[in-house]
């Protein structure tokens, strides 16, 4: 029963954050600032969730040009900054990926 309240809970909580940012009828507006700073939320976010898939993913350290994750990572961002599609990045490199996973 608590598990549910807490799903419930934080469902509601989420739908509420959302609501108050998207609502065009509620006065609530942020600074250029504030939308600014915000920007840096989803890379940041991102980087705390790929980073240690990337580069540890044994839990440990690895730097080695056999870790197909390092490897897959540098062409899918070498692929967004070449092609400007990010469809067709993340498609290759999951491929560059899979592909080195059955090599290694």
């Amino acid at each position: 029963m608590m598990v549910w309240a807490v799903i419930f809970g934080m469902g509601l909580l989420v739908f509420l954050n959302r609501y108050v940012f998207l609502e065009p009828r509620l006065p609530l507006r942020l600074s250029s600032n504030a939308r600014q700073f915000l920007g840096f939320a989803v890379p940041g976010m991102l980087t705390a969730i790929c980073g240690p898939i990337v580069f540890m993913p044994d839990h440990e350290l690895n730097l080695h040009w056999s870790n197909p994750y390092l490897l897959s990572s540098l062409v899918a961002i070498a692929l967004v900054i070449y092609t400007r599609n990010t469809l067709l990045s993340m498609l290759l490199s999951m491929g560059f990926f899979f592909l080195l996973r059955w090599w290694f």
